[in-house]
């Protein structure tokens, strides 16, 4: 028997993801729909699924399924789109929430203003894995940065990120024998005293408007090739992030949108 299941796509920075409330709409094959519905000509058209669920260590907890079905383990734009779900659907009434992922709980602070939230600035934790990558040869470049968010990025700084194909050369490094899980690769420029342009291939997803964790790897990378400060705007196809980052024991925060885009029905 086919049921009824209701979404709202949201955004953050045009990273685009189906969200579904799944302690009301349990879905017992994410992975399924997350291709299915993330098709934009036959689905509804998305960068991924994303599942807001029950926690016992947390307000909600998160799980996030990429648009070919694999599950990432965080993304900073979907946290920051479930702070502004759970409050405005009358889930909760905390401006601080608190959200379990695979990487770990996050807090997310909501900024609300008449009701709506605005703007969410998330603790992102303590970042990992940062060092040096030498790419080797039948590369376009030489190097790049390995930094953790609780999932991996790659970030390759260059003279001029318009340049750049992300998509061919983003789909062969999301692959390099480095990161035998693959990787999300991150191409940035420096385009004044704490502001760097950046473009991103995402693993699972291909080239999306945006990346929360790729934008808060890229202000890391940054920092720690003296290339950036404690307070980074990362500015990307789809608008900009505010990341601030003391050092490497030191906790991140990034700040920024999240909207709806629209609400709806869907037959399983």
């Amino acid at each position: 028997m086919r049921r009824k299941i209701e979404f709202t796509k949201m955004q953050g920075l045009g990273n685009d993801y189906i969200y579904v409330d799944a302690v009301k709409y349990p879905l017992p094959n994410p992975e399924r729909y997350a291709v299915e519905w993330s098709r934009p000509h036959t689905g509804i058209g998305s960068d991924g699924l994303v599942l807001i669920g029950a926690s016992d260590k947390a307000d909600f907890s998160m799980r996030i399924f990429n648009a070919d079905g694999s599950e990432a383990r965080m993304c900073g734009n979907a946290s920051r789109c479930i702070g502004k779900y759970v409050y405005e659907n009358g889930l909760t009434d905390k401006d601080e929430v608190l959200l379990d992922t695979l990487s770990g709980v996050k807090v997310l602070r909501l900024y609300v203003e008449n009701g709506e939230v605005n703007r969410v600035s998330v603790d992102m934790g303590v970042p990992a894995d940062i060092r040096p990558v030498s790419l080797g040869d039948g590369y376009p470049f030489a190097e790049g940065m390995s930094v953790s968010m609780g999932n991996p990025h790659l970030v390759i700084f260059v003279d001029d990120v318009s340049k750049v194909d992300v998509a061919a050369v983003g789909s062969r490094l999301e692959c390099h024998p480095f990161f035998p899980d693959r990787v999300n690769v991150e191409f940035a420029q420096v385009i004044a005293p704490g502001k760097i342009r950046m473009r991103v291939w995402e693993r699972g997803s291909g080239v999306t408007q945006a990346c929360g964790t790729g934008a808060c790897a890229t202000a890391v990378a940054a920092f720690s090739t003296g290339r950036g400060g404690e307070d980074t705007e990362v500015v990307m196809d789809g608008g900009a992030l505010q990341v601030s980052w003391t050092g490497p024991s030191g906790h991140l925060f990034m700040t920024g949108p999240a909207v709806k885009v629209f609400e709806g029905k869907i037959e399983v």
